[in-house]
């Protein structure tokens, strides 16, 4: 797995754990910022020089919402430099936030799944498929 933090925006405190607890299997040195939403985690985006490896991001949370997030880190340049991988993994399945999520070219947006064994099996996909991505930081 390529270094850099794992970065998990949910207000939902299982869901945290249960991300962490899945990632901990397939990735047992992993590197972790929690976020419990959307402005305490572009505050740290704009604060750090830290590389992250990827985001997962909830879509509904208090103070900025996922949605709101991606927007405001596709309008900031130094933010958009840092080509962070934006991975939606929510509850939700409305047609309306899946269309602006798109527009707001995020790499992915998933349903967090109802079984451990297949939420397993998605974060696993996703993570080995951005370990293998070239992408402008892994490019030196």
């Amino acid at each position: 797995m390529k270094k850099g933090p794992i970065i998990i925006i949910d207000d939902d405190q299982d869901d945290c754990d249960l991300l962490r607890h899945i990632i901990d299997n397939i990735a047992p040195r992993s590197i972790y910022r929690f976020f419990a939403n959307g402005q305490l985690a572009l505050d740290y985006f704009l604060q750090t020089s830290e590389q992250p490896f990827v985001i997962f991001c909830d879509i509904n949370m208090p103070v900025m919402s996922g949605l709101e997030l991606s927007k405001r880190i596709s309008e900031n340049e130094y933010l958009r430099q840092k080509s962070i991988p934006f991975i939606f993994l929510t509850t939700s399945r409305n047609p309306g936030e899946i269309r602006k999520a798109y527009e707001l070219t995020v790499q992915g947006y998933f349903q967090k799944p109802s079984t451990v064994n297949t939420f397993e099996e998605l974060v696993k996909s996703i993570l080995d498929y951005w370990d293998r991505c070239l992408h402008p930081n892994s490019i030196k």
